[in-house]
């Protein structure tokens, strides 16, 4: 299967796309043809690593990697990713898990995925690989977990200053020696347009041989269509009804893998992004308009993204906002909405959600009364003790921290703070 740029340039294979990261154009990468399938076709598949094996066999032809899907699909999948049912009249809503993996956010699926894979294709310790990141909260730590102690693997993540949770901070520092944690003196916008620039710089690219592990990266998404695959298939079985789902957003990757799993034929009803107070998807459904804009901090700090990376694959894909407002809807959620759905959710359902996830429960709580007649799975994209200066005050108790989180804060962190610009990620590279 080939792979085509957003912005034209000559396709590429899908080992070529993994390390890449980025087209040479400075486009995405998007499969030339998506596969199409019957329900029928996952009749066998059990499990979500057996959902997975069929879901992405197709997008590995041609690939190096093709003999070794089963091993890369039993690294990634190392953790259960369940789907509860909620105690609401009805019985017509469910949560799907996502943040049981080793950093407790739904980024551990697709870093463990692209680890697997890229660790298989480089792992040259004379010429290591450098895995440029961004991160405004999970996807840093996620990614760092998945490359840490790789030979041939080394990971720069980039995280705005003061804009994470102290928690969410620790986990983006505290790994080996192959893993540079940076405190960008800016925003999320700010250290994904660094990672951009040094990729595009051609002495930068040439000296650190760069990839990218944010959601840019085609690994990143592949991955992430399949527990959506899985949740509606079971929900499918179980009900005879394809669940709509509400999923958190901020650059967009998680929301279009979902978009990407209902095209290739899976069982999944309507889509809803709920956004937080950075308006800029809610905003271009409305007036058409795609106008980028400063992040905004919020509750919601992995979501705190202003120009959203994959609205271009998603425009590519699918159309422009007329188009959207077909397939999709979305919300934005405000702070005091958050804190609300936060106490809502802990006295309904009797457990914690984070600020991300109280983004889907309060759009949940909000449908009309013909929209609450769907089966709907609300996307709970990480543990609650990552925000528990925000959380426990809401609902007050304390949020246990799960193990994972424990090993984690219990291990020494280490970061170098540095200017958003590219001269100072360049000194930084360099070890100066």
């Amino acid at each position: 299967m080939n792979y085509l740029s957003t912005r034209g340039a000559a396709p590429v294979t899908l080992d070529e796309a993994l390390r890449k990261g980025i087209a040479s154009d400075g486009g995405l990468f998007l499969p030339a043809t998506l596969p199409s399938f019957d329900i029928r076709d996952f009749d066998s598949a059990e499990d979500i690593q057996a959902v997975a094996g069929n879901l992405l066999r197709p997008f590995f032809d041609g690939s190096e990697l093709a003999d070794d899907i089963e091993k890369i699909l039993a690294e990634t999948y190392s953790f259960p990713v369940p789907t509860t049912p909620l105690p609401v009249p009805g019985g017509k809503l469910s949560m799907l898990e996502l943040y049981h993996g080793p950093t407790a956010a739904f980024k551990d699926v697709g870093a463990a995925f692209l680890a697997a894979c890229l660790s298989r294709l480089e792992g040259n310790a004379a010429s290591p690989l450098t895995i440029l990141v961004a991160t405004s909260g999970d996807t840093g730590g996620a990614v760092a977990a998945a490359f840490d102690k790789r030979p041939g693997m080394r990971v720069v993540v980039l995280f705005p200053d003061g804009r994470v949770s102290e928690r969410q901070e620790h986990q983006l520092c505290c790994w080996s020696d192959n893993v540079l944690s940076l405190k960008v003196q800016g925003a999320f916008d700010d250290c994904q347009a660094l990672v951009k620039a040094a990729m595009a710089d051609p002495r930068l690219s040439s000296l650190h041989r760069f990839s990218s592990a944010n959601s840019i990266n085609i690994g990143r998404l592949l991955p992430q269509s399949t527990y959506y695959a899985d949740a509606s298939l079971r929900h499918f079985r179980r009900t005879g009804n394809k669940p709509g789902f509400i999923i958190p957003t901020g650059n967009l990757g998680n929301g279009f893998a979902c978009v990407m799993a209902r095209a290739m034929g899976l069982p999944i009803g309507p889509i809803i992004l709920t956004s937080n107070a950075n308006r800029t998807i809610a905003d271009y459904f409305e007036t058409n308009e795609w106008l980028p804009q400063s992040s905004l901090q919020t509750l919601a700090s992995a979501m705190d993204v202003g120009d959203p990376s994959n609205m271009e694959r998603l425009r590519k894909f699918s159309g422009d906002a007329s188009v959207l407002r077909e397939q999709m809807a979305v919300t934005s959620v405000s702070d005091k909405q958050i804190r609300l759905a936060i106490k809502q959710d802990f006295a309904e359902f009797g457990f914690a959600t984070c600020p991300h996830t109280a983004t889907a429960s309060h759009t949940w709580r909000h449908l009309d009364a013909a929209a609450r007649q769907q089966d709907w799975i609300i996307v709970a994209t990480a543990h609650p003790a990552k925000f528990e200066t925000i959380v426990e005050p809401l609902i007050g108790e304390s949020v246990p921290l799960p193990a994972v989180l424990q090993d984690i804060l219990s291990r020494p962190a280490v970061a170098t703070r540095i200017q958003a610009d590219l001269k100072s990620l360049a000194a930084a590279l360099a070890g100066n």
